[in-house]
Parts: structure tokens; sequence; C-alpha cells
């Protein structure tokens, strides 16, 4: 054997081995639910405009803020109620559709001038 095979397949060994630890952990975190979303804050929909930009829409209590999202940080946009969204038994294009469209639209009819 050359003198660079033993430190190779240390390496390698050491390498499979922390791949392995890493896998183990973030399956067991992921079936004992760390990092799932908890309380009243939900997404209720995104819209990527571009590769740093996008529009979210997010459910807190009975209202749903239209935030957007860019390199300058959040910004909210507009803020519409939570009735006003459609459920997805209410969709007849799918959970996706255009409901955003519709509800990002609604937002700023509704806007007020600061």
């Amino acid at each position: 054997m050359s003198s660079y095979a033993a430190p190779l397949i240390e390496t390698f060994v050491t390498l499979v081995a922390v791949c392995a630890l890493a896998f183990l952990v973030l399956y067991g975190a992921r079936k004992i639910g760390i990092g799932r979303a908890r309380g009243p804050v939900e997404l209720a929909g995104h819209l990527p405009l571009d590769a740093r930009r996008a529009i979210y829409l997010v459910k807190v209590g009975a209202s749903v803020l239209v935030v957007g999202v860019g390199e300058g940080g959040f910004t909210k946009l507009g803020e519409v109620p939570a009735s006003d969204l459609p459920r997805d038994d209410d969709r007849p294009e799918g959970p996706r559709g255009n409901a955003f469209a519709r509800v990002l639209a609604s937002a700023f009819e509704r806007k007020t001038p600061r």
C-alpha cells in the first residue's frame, strides 16, 4: 500500500460515519416533530417573483397578511380577512389554482394610504 492509502481510507470512513449520523439526526428530528409550525401562524400561499423576491400570504388568527420578501427584508403589503381565503374544497381548479391572485388583488383593493 502506498503512504496515501491509509489516510484516504480513514477520511472516507469518517465521511461515511458523519453522513450517517447526520441522516439519523435529521430523520429522528422529523419523526418527533422538531421544526414543524405550531401556534396560530400558518403559511397560506407563496408566489416566487424571481430568485430573491417573493410574496407570501401569512394567516395569523382571523387575518391574512400579504408580505413581500426581498433583499431589504420583509415588507407588509396588505391585509385581508381570513374569511376571504378560499378553502381547498371550494376551489374547482385544485389547491393551487389562481386563488393566490384573487387574494392578492383583494389585499390591494383594500389598502389604505399611510
